[in-house]
């Protein structure tokens, strides 16, 4: 490591190769952040499970949404993570604040693997586990940026791109990691004995990671660059003061929280995750295969990541970027048709052949957005609105006439609604439902998942790998694009805020905004209008706003 940091000026040059140190670097920086992800991913994985140990006390339907509001837990605390480690990393040291996230991170991860559950301890086991969750989001807050910038400010200013992409792979291998653990637990278990314990062996197994990261990062130097401040007596006396008290550092943070973030965000998290509910949910293909399919595509992507950022690194970050954005916001509702097609051909061909009507008087009609499971519909419109959203049913609404009750059309049939304060509702609700299931049969609508010989899972894979080729493009050269727009003295906490603050808003909350957008309008590909707008806002406002810092040199901006 003497190496690496006995001069300067040879790591701000392009060499032929990479010395062991740097590679020590890298690899030690990445494998930290590969178990951070892994972590964080465990929750949205283990859904299911975590509803029955956790929130047994609730409905199936709020326990799973409980569950989910624990994993959006974790994307709030992030934010409030990034301030206080960001200001550490700059005060204190890169190296000394992502060894205290990590080990925050990773205690909080193997607690839950030892938590009491809901039927043994009552409301203080989800109590505990929010409680862990709220540990981890704080932790990654501080991990992740400090990650990039101690790879960055490791880095030569010609391959700066390059080597902060091999940190934007372990967000895919943290997730592929996870995955690996489960779905061989599950299967060699079996789903009984999964549900009741197995779950918790994944978090356990944690530790091992855990020290293995520690006993690297251990190993490590201060980066090149804090150290150099600190000789020199640079260091910032008051981070976030100068950082957002500054209009000439505040206006580049709002650049960032604005403009490189959330288009980032939104574009990897539609590829990444809104993929995972839109096959399972929406086109009823099963969980096994969805996971397997999403992990394969996933894997095929990894490479990518260090392509864009190489390629960032020849012909600029916002050409990179900028592609990334204006591809997704041109292709995601064609590719996600495709993927219909490609998935649920049978659901594809019905909804051409027979499209769902609602015919209903739109003063009756609630918003089709009931998260927690609890609200009750009572007018014939929001009935028949709320069991086609239950089914993941797409439909075209239509105004009926005041007074009228609603109803469903498809083909010929019309099915009539019913006022759910009819004395005889209870009656009514089997006649109605009876009749949308045989109706549903009959112009070929699948019942139940979808047919696993009709799944092209090729072409599957093909779309999801576009999907995230995508998201590559926008992450790999992002890291440096946020590093470069920062001086070193306040770098760990102007960076650190704005991107956990985008993520946590634009990227954590997109699957329930997209979901909120479906239930809404009733369209399936309703959804994905979000993320084409967030991107397409971005890429205006970093192509005005962003200046291009591809090979400079970082340190001397400050």
């Amino acid at each position: 490591m003497s190496s690496i940091l006995s001069n300067d000026n040879a790591l701000r040059t392009p060499k032929k190769g990479v010395t062991a140190a740097e590679i020590r670097v890298i690899v030690a920086s990445s494998a930290g952040t590969i178990f951070e992800f892994y972590d964080f991913f465990l929750i949205g994985l283990l859904a299911t499970e975590m509803a029955t140990a956790f929130f047994s006390g609730l409905s199936p339907t709020a326990a799973y949404i409980f569950t989910l509001l624990g994993f959006a837990a974790g994307f709030v605390l992030r934010p409030f993570g990034a301030i206080v480690f960001g200001r550490l990393g700059d005060l204190v040291g890169r190296k000394y604040t992502f060894l205290v996230t990590i080990v925050i991170m990773g205690l909080g991860t193997f607690a839950v693997g030892l938590l009491p559950t809901y039927a043994t301890a009552g409301l203080i086991a989800p109590i505990l586990f929010i409680t862990m969750r709220l540990l981890q989001g704080l932790a990654l807050g501080g991990e992740f940026s400090g990650a990039v910038i101690y790879v960055a400010e490791h880095s030569p200013n010609k391959n700066r791109g390059a080597w902060t992409s091999w940190i934007m792979m372990t967000a895919a291998l943290g997730l592929i990691l996870a995955v690996a653990v489960i779905v061989p637990l599950r299967l060699l278990m079996g789903t009984q004995s999964f549900m009741e314990w197995g779950w918790r062996v994944p978090y356990l197994l944690s530790i091992v990671l855990l020290g293995l990261s520690v006993w690297i990062r251990m190993s490590l130097s201060e980066s090149p660059e804090f150290k150099k401040m600190k000789e020199q007596g640079k260091l910032s006396k008051a981070p976030l003061s100068e950082a957002f008290g500054q209009w000439k550092y505040l206006r580049l943070v709002l650049v960032a929280l604005l403009g490189i973030v959330p288009g980032q965000a939104v574009v990897w998290y539609t590829g990444q995750f809104y993929t995972m509910f839109f096959l399972g949910k929406i086109l009823k293909v099963d969980d096994l295969t969805v996971n397997s399919l999403v992990v394969v595509a996933t894997l095929l992507s990894v490479p990518l990541y260090y392509f864009f950022g190489w390629l960032s690194d020849r012909i600029g970050r916002k050409p990179v970027y900028l592609s990334g954005l204006f591809l997704a916001a041109l292709f995601f509702i064609p590719l996600f048709q495709q993927l219909a097609h490609h998935s649920n051909p049978a659901l594809e061909h019905a909804m051409a052949s027979a499209p769902i009507v609602v015919v209903a008087n739109s003063a009756e009609c609630a918003v089709q957005f009931n998260p927690t499971g609890t609200t009750k519909y009572t007018s014939s419109c929001d009935i028949v609105k709320s069991t086609l959203a239950r089914a993941g049913l797409s439909y075209e609404a239509k105004e009926g006439s005041p007074g009228a009750a609603g109803e469903l059309r498809i083909g010929n049939d019309v099915i009539p609604g019913y006022d759910g304060k009819d004395p005889n509702a209870a009656t009514k609700s089997k006649a109605f439902n009876s009749a949308l299931a045989s109706t549903l049969s009959k112009y070929g609508y699948p019942q139940g998942n979808a047919n696993p010989a009709d799944i092209d899972k090729p072409m599957v894979v093909v779309i999801l790998l576009l999907l995230l080729t995508f998201g590559t493009m926008t992450f790999a050269p992002m890291s440096a694009m946020l590093v470069e727009l920062f001086p070193s003295r306040i770098r760990f906490t102007a960076m650190s805020f704005p991107y956990h603050m985008g993520v946590a808003i634009f990227g954590g909350f997109l699957p329930a905004a997209a979901f909120a957008i479906v239930a809404a309008t009733g369209r399936i590909y309703s959804g994905l209008w979000y993320p084409v707008a967030v991107a397409a806002f971005s890429f205006v406002v970093v192509l005005l706003f962003a200046k291009e810092k591809s090979g400079s040199d970082i340190y001397q901006e400050g």
